[in-house]
């Protein structure tokens, strides 16, 4: 909620989603107060990009002493906040020390200098230099996680950083701050930024920043797009996904099942990469459907910070109005609800219950345009040619899954499905050492993996003559 205080100083306020009670209350930076926290960062990369990578890891790893030491309240922090069920916002805490400790230890190797073959009289390396001041824009839904996917790789590749944390989240952007922005001879390194869209569109176009990431929506990253094209720099964009999954006939439907309802239900559907659509072949749709349909029954939702709640809020009460239509449209069109559909209102949170839908087709709105909501529609399909040429029927690409025992078929899939990520037998996954890439309107770039640190760097050709 963004709030006028009269003076034209402008403040945000958090809300908890499942009660509404204000959190907190955020001034909003000024253009100036920004491009000052810029031009301290900036001051800060002069230093900080002469520290050999392995230091910079040795310091990173000690600031990152200071999530450990506060797990338990970010955790609650994130379900205050966002409306994660609270074990959900554990295991987010978890992976981000997985992710974090990936990163450090690749990031020297990675790093280093690559050097040639001496060739008549010449010495000659490609060396990985940082970019500058990189600008992180860090999503709400998996607050964490997105925003130390940049932060860390950024820092370990020599760079300062200024982050921009969602506006419902922005207790997670002062904690990495506290963490990075503190680091012994180094302070500055990272700071936080509250500013409205004005402010930022400003800050895109005409401040002394050198490389922007940006996690959000299709629209926002097409405005990135364009400021940062006007300016020659680069930009990394995580965007979208309409992510979907076939099951082949040889497969366990009831496993494959209980795979991909949690790959559509978990963090409510408000998932990136999580499940929206299911592509199941004829010969086992009907167990499929069935077990889809008694797991997504059983779903409790409630007050996420209670042991039992398996569903929470969704953090933006007016996100479940597109999902009804989205519901209305698919009736209209002949879909088949066989659980949920609706919006539940339950204290003073707006919660969209477990939806599983049949008799879907292409022709629906529910099938083409993304939700972020627990939605999982299924569509009978004749084989595998006709799953993966729907799969590909759709303007998003970020991942696709296949559930088979075909090891053939399997490859075969990993090599005609669109999409910067293929799964077997498993879904809605990042590994760190894997690439994180969107295709179409998925986004451009690649996080985690070596591919991060070369996208938040730029190559510098060393070619020395030894003697005249």
């Amino acid at each position: 909620m963004l709030q006028n205080t009269g003076n034209m100083k402008m403040n945000f306020q958090t809300r908890n989603p499942f009660n509404g009670e204000v959190i907190a209350t955020y001034e909003c930076d000024d253009l100036d107060g920004v491009n000052a926290k810029i031009g301290t960062v900036n001051d800060r990369f002069n230093a900080w990009r002469r520290v050999p990578p392995g230091e910079r890891a040795t310091l990173l790893q000690k600031a990152l002493t200071y999530f450990d030491a506060n797990r338990d309240v970010i955790a609650r922090e994130i379900t205050g906040q966002m409306g994660k069920p609270l074990r959900q916002a554990k295991n987010e805490v978890a992976t981000f020390f997985e992710r974090a400790d990936y990163l450090l230890t690749t990031a020297e190797e990675t790093l280093a200098p690559e050097v040639l073959a001496e060739k008549d009289g010449l010495c000659r390396r490609i060396e990985h230099v940082p970019l500058g001041t990189v600008m992180i824009f860090a999503a709400w839904n998996y607050p964490l996680l997105i925003a130390v996917n940049g932060v860390l790789a950024a820092l370990l590749a020599g760079n300062s950083v200024v982050l921009k944390h969602a506006r419902a989240t922005l207790s997670i952007g002062e904690h990495f701050e506290k963490a990075f922005g503190r680091i012994e001879g180094h302070e500055g390194l990272l700071k936080h930024i509250v500013a409205d869209h004005d402010t930022l569109a400003e800050v895109l176009q005409e401040s002394n920043i050198h490389h922007v990431v940006f996690t959000g929506s299709v629209e926002g990253g097409q405005a990135v797009y364009q400021s940062t094209a006007k300016r020659a720099i680069e930009c990394h964009l995580e965007l979208g996904g309409k992510d979907g999954a076939f099951v082949d006939a040889d497969t366990d439907p009831v496993k494959a099942a209980e795979v991909l309802v949690d790959g559509a239900m978990y963090n409510a559907g408000q998932s990136c990469c999580g499940i929206e659509r299911v592509y199941a072949h004829e010969e086992i749709y009907d167990v499929f459907v069935e077990t889809c349909r008694e797991l997504m029954t059983a779903y409790r939702l409630g007050d996420p910070m209670e042991d039992d709640t398996d569903l929470g809020p969704l953090i933006h009460a007016n996100a479940a109005e597109k999902m009804e239509a989205q519901m209305e449209d698919a009736r209209r069109k002949g879909a088949r609800v066989l659980c949920g559909g609706k919006k539940r209102l339950i204290g003073h949170g707006t919660f969209f219950e477990p939806t599983l839908l049949t008799d879907v087709t292409h022709n629906m709105d529910v099938m083409r345009e993304e939700n972020f909501g627990p939605i999982m529609p299924v569509m009978k399909v004749s084989g595998y040619d006709e799953a993966v040429a729907l799969i590909n029927d759709s303007q998003y690409g970020l991942t696709s899954a296949i559930f088979t025992r075909d090891d053939r078929m399997a490859e075969q899939f990993s090599v005609d499905a669109n999409t910067g990520t293929v799964f077997r037998n498993r879904c809605d996954y990042l590994d760190p050492a894997l690439p994180w890439t969107g295709v179409k309107d998925s986004g451009k770039g690649s996080g985690l993996s070596r591919f991060g640190f070369y996208g938040l760097t730029r190559r510098k050709a060393i070619h020395f003559r030894q003697k005249l």
